[in-house]
């Protein structure tokens, strides 16, 4: 096992929301094909989106899987979308589905939601303002003997099920895809990737079908190549990213399906090995 701090870690409390979905006034977008379209988009309770499902051919736009949690104080939902990390336990705490739990599986940027897969029972209990605590946990794990690379956004306890093996120095890490640089689009030039994600821009269908990124699901882990999330998301050669796919593909140009970061670093220190089923859901026990 990669030795870590996880019993200086600190576990904090932290509370959301489920967020009723929001629309603009005009609730009309248009696509990268310049077509009009008026979809659903972010927030609510997804009822028949979830982890392992496509993140394609959805009729909608930045679709979230499953319960979408928010705080109306700005500073508190920033504590939120910060502290929550990949695999940590969230709890109903209020309404018909009170006591009943699930995980957190990402962040997104923008409506800074933070994402919550609970099974089909829960969802249907569940309504918008339903509170949801999270024991936020993984902020500030680190890599003892793998200084340079950095760990953010991840549950110490989902961290030790990651599908990795050190082999001369470096991190061999299974994922379901490599993405090149050049596919990241929107939240590129953050100054912050310890919150969020930023988006695999699907324009261009038949590159994403080439470089085998047109099968992405939620939940599948993912290398982003010469990438570097160490404290913001820029480019840079040599550089990577392992992250994981939070929200669905996008209509909008320079978007598509979301990416929350949850190891990096400025050397080539990770390794990325193809494995289709490297999905947090499988780790979670989420899907099969």
């Amino acid at each position: 096992m990669i030795k870590t701090n996880i019993d200086r870690v600190v576990m904090q409390s932290v509370m959301g929301k489920v967020h009723n979905p929001t629309v603009r006034k005009t609730v009309q977008r248009f696509t990268a094909e310049d077509k009009a379209v008026a979809f659903p988009t972010v927030g609510g309770i997804c009822y028949n989106v979830t982890i392992g499902d496509s993140v394609y051919g959805w009729a909608g736009d930045h679709i979230e899987p499953d319960v979408s949690l928010h705080n109306s104080d700005s500073q508190e939902n920033d504590a939120l979308n910060f502290l929550s990390c990949i695999g940590n336990e969230a709890t109903v705490i209020s309404g018909d589905a009170k006591g009943k739990k699930g995980y957190v599986t990402g962040m997104h940027g923008g409506i800074q939601h933070t994402m919550v897969w609970f099974d089909e029972e829960t969802k249907q209990q569940l309504c918008p303002d339903d509170k949801v605590l999270v024991k936020g946990w993984g902020q500030g794990l680190a890599l003892t003997d793998f200084p340079d690379i950095r760990v953010l956004n991840i549950d110490p306890l989902l961290f030790n099920k990651l599908p990795i093996e050190q082999k001369e120095g470096k991190l061999i890490v299974e994922v379901t895809a490599i993405v090149p640089a050049h596919f990241m689009g929107s939240g590129i030039g953050s100054g912050d990737a310890a919150t969020g994600d930023y988006d695999i821009m699907t324009a261009d269908r038949e590159s994403i079908k080439k470089c085998g990124l047109s099968e992405l699901r939620f939940g599948d882990i993912v290398f982003l190549q010469d990438c570097d999330t160490t404290i913001g998301r820029g480019y840079l050669l040599g550089s990577g990213t392992v992250g994981v796919v939070v929200h669905s593909d996008c209509l909008i140009v320079g978007h598509g399906p979301g990416v929350t970061s949850i190891l990096t670093s400025r050397k080539n220190l990770l390794v990325p090995k193809i494995n289709k089923n490297a999905n947090i859901g499988r780790l979670l026990g989420i899907i099969k």
